[in-house]
């Protein structure tokens, strides 16, 4: 059952029964019971590589390569001596190495491991690559690659990583129209002193003797990540053309800084997360003296807008908080959303099961502690988050006397409340 499994596996097929009229046979290969996906043949067909998870019900687990000896059916993960969740992979046209992209940080990077040795090289580092190719002689690849300056654009360099070559233009004349800056990172001290790295954008035309305002930006998942790229939603360079700097934490939970840190959210939600935030705000508003500390705001969409609804009730910091498809009770939301194995995994079962948790970690047991505006947004074909929890969440900031204004989208139909309380003077 698709809401409460993310078991996906891989199998053979094997098509000669039906040139004799029969039915084929089917062989599964893989063996646990977490995600198993991405099949690929090597070219002198000894080999099946796959990506594993491992954990059953997590859907961030860390994405193994595994190994398939079709003649014996043994089956090694090539890729444990690395912290390092594998996509896309690729083999090299002689069978002696599987190419993949992998999460490091604020990129998305090319890794080779060696078949026979397990030995992982790292060949291109410090782009954001995807759909990774490679020519039929093994000498060049083919991939896309994007930065937050720039939309994915076609690129080539050879399978050592050298040649770095652009070879498609398809936006830079509308780029050309526009001043943005590249992004910067900074690292601070999260919960038990743990590094946490942050992205930093700049407005343009930066002046650094001018005070900015701040758009503190929160990413969902919550096992995601900010990275160097141009989203089409949450659009950092979109966020600075306002005027603002730009400040996009990766806390614990998000990934691209090992397995481990990844882990440390679930069952903690607002804990050692929230933590690492606050660090991140208290770092930038002392070192940064271009920032307006009076002039800081949030946001965040669905884990991104539980914990802007999680802030609401425990902080005063932010001028205005906008809290976009957020979770806001989770034991409703347990009850309405299509993926019941999320929460089961998040929060280590069913509400009968985990009752603490999810009293712990639920915002709208807090929410009557919230002094901050908010801007409430959702869809209302949200079936992950459904729009259940945006109405709860309205109707307490409006029942607390919270100035607050909620947009909802219906398909074509975009409504807005838009009400202050007579407590607010409106």
């Amino acid at each position: 059952m698709l809401a409460i499994s993310t078991n996906n596996d891989v199998w053979t097929i094997d098509l000669g029964p039906v040139l004799k009229g029969g039915s084929p046979t089917h062989v599964k290969i893989s063996k646990g019971e977490g995600n198993d996906c991405e099949p690929v043949y090597s070219p002198d067909g000894k080999y099946i590589a796959f990506s594993s998870m491992e954990r059953k019900g997590f859907e961030a687990d860390k994405k193994r390569i595994i190994l398939h000896n079709r003649q014996t059916g043994a089956q090694s993960d090539i890729s444990k001596s690395v912290d390092l969740s594998a996509d896309n992979l690729l083999w090299s046209p002689d069978s002696k190495f599987i190419y993949f992209i992998a999460s490091h940080e604020v990129h998305n990077q090319v890794y080779a491991v060696d078949v026979t040795s397990a030995k992982v090289t790292t060949l291109i580092k410090g782009h954001n690559i995807a759909d990774l190719n490679i020519t039929a002689d093994g000498k060049k690849f083919f991939f896309r690659k994007q930065a937050s300056t720039m939309p994915y654009e076609i690129y080539s360099a050879n399978v050592d990583g050298s040649d770095l070559t652009r070879i498609s233009y398809v936006n830079q004349q509308r780029l050309n129209q526009l001043a943005m800056n590249d992004i910067e990172t900074f690292t601070t001290k999260g919960a038990g002193g743990t590094q946490v790295q942050s992205i930093l954008v700049k407005p343009a035309n930066f002046d650094p003797k001018i005070k900015y305002p701040v758009i503190f930006l929160i990413h969902g998942g919550p096992q995601g990540n900010w990275n160097d790229d141009f989203h089409y939603r949450w659009n950092l360079q979109m966020f600075a053309a306002g005027g603002y700097v730009v400040i996009a934490p990766n806390p614990r939970g998000s990934t691209g800084y090992g397995q481990k840190f990844t882990d440390e959210i679930s069952k903690d939600w607002g804990g050692k997360v929230y933590t690492d935030l606050m660090n991140v705000y208290d770092y930038s508003v002392k070192s940064f003296k271009y920032v307006d500390k009076n002039n800081i705001f949030a946001a965040g969409a669905s884990y991104g807008g539980y914990m802007i609804n999680w802030i609401a009730g425990h902080t005063n910091k932010f001028k205005a908080l906008v809290s976009h498809a957020g979770v806001f009770n989770l034991e409703s939301m347990f009850g309405t959303t299509e993926q019941l194995w999320f929460p089961e995994w998040e929060f280590g079962g069913t509400p009968w099961e985990a009752r603490k948790e999810y009293e712990k970690w639920s915002p709208h047991r807090f929410i009557h502690n919230c002094k901050t505006p908010m801007l409430v947004v959702h869809g209302a074909k949200d079936f992950r988050v459904p729009e259940e929890q945006a109405f709860q969440l309205f109707t307490s900031l409006q029942r607390l006397g919270i100035d607050s204004k909620f947009y909802i989208t219906l398909t074509k139909l975009i409504l807005l409340q838009n009400h202050r309380t007579q407590d607010s003077g409106g």
